[in-house]
């Protein structure tokens, strides 16, 4: 009888085991049906999770390390009686080890995060650099874990499309499944990052995938709601922030103060991106001019943040307890005002001097103190039926956060789910609508966007535009000698005139030409040199290039409508 049972059970034990190696088979050679791909959502999004809360937790523990405390939410409370040359040399090591880290891992020193990601899901088929990624992950860690004043999101976001990025490889995933699973990863991570299920899957979709697909949909949420699991389980289900009793706004007449709110944190949060971007231009003049090693470029950041930290302790890492504060009225007004100012800078030297870490902390914390100044400011003025300060607070952290992610629906939930209170949507929106508004007319809709915007990357003008940009010309050109080829008589004498595409170009260098020249078709050439003739390799016809663009179009509107 044993013997039968053993048997029995060994066999069905190899039953399930031939089952699962046939499944990831067939996954990995015809890709995952659509039940399949909502089990690896759910997968990747317990993975995500893990990632995140790892990241987190390991965070604080190296930083009570170096710094000698238990409690380094509150750090800034405990700075005096930390050595001040701690406090200087500690961000400048930190700064060492990442340099030398990106010097050794990336082409161009520069820490990958959202901004990458969103290019990923835009233009390479839901993939990002896989050793970049990882290396970037380390390096944004030992960044925040060594007082870099920054946020833990942008690395964590990134970390996660890089896992997506391994997934979709193992299982030769499409675009439409690549990117899918890339919103999925970054789901799951944000999810278990702020315990923000609904928040965590809207944020892929509006920051990331930038569509609503249907499709999409049930797999980010099966990832979010993973994710959130995960993080309860680790965590606790507890919100980040907890707020003063009466939050409630006073009366519908004091409306107007958050409309006047919301275009002051669109301005902060302008200036808190003008400062990032400001201070990453000058870092390359200074790089360029005085021969900086770029090794280098982290090790003076961080001694720059160090020296801030000796007089402003609060500047030190992701900033929750100072957010903490000023969301609960325990911050002055001129303490505010201040603290503002030096976060902003604080932000700027960090990210400008290519430390890593993300952004969207960081504006919680600087929108948390400009509302809580704003407010003090509103309710001296008209104390009579004025909510509490808090309240403008909390609206000014999602306000200026919203504006700097360009994402006020994602925002707003976040700021929803992590201080566990509903009853203040009313002010939060209106102050979130405005910034967003605002803040987007000076710059490029977001600060994700605008950095793809100076590096030569156009997402924030749409698909119509971007999408000219992956096309190659080589790819949509008749080849010479084929059927409906100009002869090579024709195309000489336009290549001598000057009339010609270089075979590096896209359908954005190609299409400008149609129209300048008013020609049917253009002579596609590889370019070897100034003292040698170039190779002719086809021609590009104008009706080709459209039919192509179109094609994209419509491939990228099923895609969104699905």
């Amino acid at each position: 009888m044993a013997e039968q049972l053993g048997g029995y059970f060994r066999e069905t034990f190899e039953g399930l085991r031939r089952g699962l190696a046939d499944g990831l088979r067939v996954i990995r050679q015809k890709g995952p049906s659509e039940v399949q791909f909502w089990f690896i959502a759910l997968l990747i999004g317990v993975a995500a999770a893990f990632a995140a809360l790892l990241f987190r937790i390991g965070v604080g523990e190296l930083q009570a390390l170096l710094y000698g405390t238990d409690n380094v939410a509150h750090i800034h409370q405990e700075a005096a009686r930390i050595k001040w040359y701690w406090l200087l040399a500690i961000p400048m090591f930190g700064g060492l080890a990442v340099g030398t880290l990106l010097h050794i891992f990336t082409s161009d020193g520069r820490v990958r995060a959202v901004a990458d990601v969103i290019e990923g899901a835009a233009l390479r088929e839901g993939r990002v650099g896989r050793r970049a990624g990882l290396a970037s992950a380390l390096a944004s860690f030992l960044t925040l874990s060594t007082g870099g004043s920054s946020g833990r999101e942008g690395p964590v976001v990134h970390l996660a499309a890089v896992m997506a990025t391994y997934v979709s490889r193992w299982i030769h995933a499409d675009g439409v499944h690549g990117r899918t699973l890339m919103g999925c990863a970054v789901a799951g991570a944000v999810s278990a990052s702020f315990n923000a299920p609904i928040a965590g899957g809207l944020f892929a979709l509006e920051v990331v995938l930038r569509h609503y697909a249907v499709n999409a949909f049930a797999p980010i949420a099966i990832a979010s709601v993973a994710g959130t699991v995960v993080s309860r389980l680790v965590m606790g289900d507890v919100t980040e922030f907890y707020l003063s009793p009466n939050t409630e706004l006073g009366f519908y007449a004091e409306l107007p103060a958050f409309v006047v709110l919301g275009l002051f944190a669109g301005l902060v949060a302008a200036t808190l991106m003008k400062s990032i971007f400001w201070a990453e231009g000058f870092g390359d003049v200074v790089q360029e001019r005085f021969g900086i090693h770029r090794i280098l470029r982290p090790v003076i950041a961080g001694a720059i943040l160090g020296g801030m930290a000796i007089w402003w302790p609060h500047i030190i890492g992701v900033g929750w307890g100072v957010t903490s504060e000023a969301v609960t009225g325990r911050i002055l007004f001129m303490q505010a005002v201040i603290f503002v100012v030096v976060k902003i800078i604080a932000v700027a030297v960090t990210i400008g001097g290519r430390m890593g870490g993300g952004v969207f902390s960081p504006s919680l914390m600087v929108g948390a103190l400009a509302g809580l100044a704003f407010g003090i400011v509103a309710t001296n003025l008209f104390p009579e039926g004025s909510s509490p300060a808090t309240l403008y607070a909390l609206a000014g952290m999602g306000a200026v956060a919203a504006a700097v992610l360009g994402a006020p629906i994602s925002t707003t939930l976040i700021i929803f789910e992590l201080t566990g209170d509903w009853q203040t949507g009313l002010a939060v929106m209106v102050a979130v609508s405005l910034s967003t508004a605002l803040a987007s007319r000076l710059v490029d809709r977001s600060f994700f966007l605008t950095q793809l915007e100076r590096r030569g990357i156009h997402l924030a003008a749409g698909p119509q535009t971007y999408l000219l940009g992956k096309v190659r010309v080589t790819s949509v050109m008749r080849a010479i000698g084929t059927v409906r080829a100009p002869s090579e008589e024709t195309c000489w004498e336009m290549i001598r005139e000057g009339r010609y595409i270089d075979a590096s170009d896209t359908l954005r260098q190609a299409l400008p030409d149609f129209e300048e020249t008013g020609q049917d078709f253009l002579p596609v050439v590889r370019i070897r040199g100034e003292d040698r003739s170039p190779d002719l390799l086809g021609a590009l016809y104008h009706v080709d290039a459209l039919r192509a663009y179109n094609r994209a179009l419509a491939e990228k509107a099923r895609e969104e409508h699905s």
